[in-house]
């Protein structure tokens, strides 16, 4: 075997030290979300874990550094868990990291050595397809969710927001990994530069043109949208800790009187009773709503009286108390509202924070109509990552987006502000405005476009506030034509599988087969072995 030459390539010789690099490299594009929300990082952070893999002295090294690299960015984006997940958060990195192998292993297989103009501008279809098929399968509900997508790093930057409404979040991460890959050979080929150059011409050419030629959305009217923000209230989630919480509630929902609120908000767990079992906490919320003059969005966390189970709920109450409007949590956080497989796995509410008994899943979105004439969509804390359910709710007739949130357990971490970000994406691919109210901050509210409307209520935040919500009409491409970034990426893949298959098979057929041995003749006779 070649000794390598340069001394970064002996230094890595040793696997401890290339496994350590690889983890760090991986977990790099951390610094693209908020807090330090360094958007334009996202556009370099890849570089090293590719130029990394690049170089792995074989295919099964790189499939190792991209299975590591995997590791870190999914311990990096979700490092706030540890104080609530402990050794779980490191082996589910380490489970979901392997997703990354596949993808180390392609880097290599296009961009190793002198890669020719064809492997390049296969790499940046292909590269980018395969990372947008592991964002896929780890955005599943039951492996944790579309948490630390990369596309959603650029949520802040108002081009970025028109091309998610043309492919939501993946398109975004698709040309985000086609530019890092272009920078990596621009920086590690020089031979290799001008087709890497060109490929980032292109590229820049079909976002420039998809960013001028999407619709955007067209306001029509505005509503006043009141959140209000309890911040944190000792005493704990249930108990006199969630009654002295329901008590704030009402004493800032008093403050919105006479300020022409539409509609009211309250967060997530914000009500700890079943309505219907409490008559007399109903009577209140419909009391604040005659007083306000608008419906009031409730979150209940309660045992139902009407069926068996524990469910996470949006409830509408209007001055005559509860309409009947009502939707069930339907995708619950693992190890968080529900444990997997409990009967196994149950003991891990011992070390975690894992909920004593399973939340129940609802069967089904709503859209509920409220005063004024306005549809809203809710949706429940972790179910604002997904875009699917922005998307469905869009189509279902919403006309603003609601997310009930509450991160009061990781109330010091980056997890706030992350969440909060996420509904200017989902804002900016529907093309309908949401509101982002939480019980501790970060609360939040976004424009149709993206845009964010108002200041943010921080996690040191306690109070009400009315913001003035522009509506819009139309449809997004993204609401029309669903994922089909994510479509296209699995195309792109299932054609390179039967590109390599039938380049494998046309290899093995084209060897000649070994010649046999020579035939006998009828007086030769087999040698005898020497003594």
């Amino acid at each position: 075997m070649k000794r390598p030459d340069r001394p970064l390539d002996r230094w890595l010789v040793s696997p401890w030290r290339r496994n350590i690099v690889a983890a760090l490299a991986g977990a790099l594009p951390m610094f693209a979300f908020p807090a330090p929300s360094w958007w334009w990082f996202a556009y370099v952070a890849l570089v090293p874990w590719i130029l990394l893999a690049r170089a792995a002295p074989t295919g099964r090294r790189a499939a190792y550094d991209g299975w590591l690299g995997g590791l870190g960015f999914m311990l990096a984006v979700h490092h706030w868990l540890l104080p609530s997940l402990h050794v779980f958060t490191v082996l589910i990195a380490a489970l979901l990291g392997a997703l990354w192998a596949p993808w180390g292993w392609l880097v290599r297989r296009f961009l190793a050595g002198v890669p020719s103009a064809g492997r390049i501008g296969a790499a940046l279809l292909v590269l980018p397809s395969g990372w947008l098929a592991v964002e896929l399968v780890r955005s599943w509900q039951g492996l944790g969710g579309p948490w630390g997508l990369l596309g959603s790093s650029q949520w802040q930057v108002e081009p970025a927001l028109r091309l998610a409404s043309v492919g939501g979040v993946w398109l975004l991460s698709f040309l985000l990994v086609a530019v890092n890959v272009a920078i990596a050979v621009l920086v590690a080929v020089r031979e290799s530069r001008l087709p890497a150059l060109a490929g980032l011409v292109a590229t820049a050419a079909a976002t420039s043109a998809a960013w001028m030629w999407s619709p955007r959305p067209d306001v029509d009217g505005r509503i006043r949208i009141a959140v209000v923000q309890p911040g944190v209230v000792d005493g704990g989630a249930g108990g006199a800790g969630g009654d002295r919480r329901f008590d704030r509630e009402e004493v800032l929902t008093r403050q919105l009187a006479g300020r022409g609120a539409d509609l009211v908000v309250w967060g997530e767990s914000s009500v700890g009773h079943d309505l219907a079992g409490r008559p007399d906490l109903a009577n209140r919320i419909a009391a604040l709503s005659r007083e306000v003059g608008a419906d009031i969005l409730v979150n209940v966390d309660a045992r139902r009286s009407d069926r068996p189970g524990i469910y996470k709920s949006s409830v509408l109450v209007g001055p005559q108390g509860p309409t009947g409007d009502r939707y069930d949590k339907m995708r619950l956080v693992p190890f968080g509202e529900y444990v997997p497989a409990r009967s196994l796995l149950g003991w891990a509410t011992s070390v975690g924070k894992a909920a004593g008994e399973d939340r129940m899943r609802g069967t089904g979105q709503v859209v509920m109509d409220v005063g004024h004439g306005l549809r809203i969509g809710p949706m429940v804390c972790f179910e604002s990552a997904f875009p699917d359910m922005s998307r469905h709710l869009a189509e279902d007739g919403a006309e603003v987006l609601l997310a009930q949130s509450s991160t009061s357990s990781f109330q010091h971490s980056w997890a706030p502000e992350q969440h909060a970000s996420l509904a200017a994406l989902r804002a900016a691919e529907t093309g309908r405005p949401m509101v982002h109210a939480t019980l501790t901050g970060v609360s939040a509210v976004y424009g149709p476009s993206g845009e964010r409307i108002g200041s943010w209520l921080g996690t040191d935040a306690s109070g009400a506030a009315v913001y003035e919500v522009p509506l819009a009409t139309g449809v997004t491409p993204y609401v029309r034509f669903g994922d089909w970034p994510v479509h296209g990426a699995l195309l792109v893949l299932a054609a390179l599988c039967l590109t390599e298959g039938a380049r494998a098979l046309r290899v093995r057929r084209s060897v000649p087969e070994p010649p046999g041995p020579p035939a006998r003749t009828a007086h030769e006779s087999p040698a005898r072995p020497g003594r």
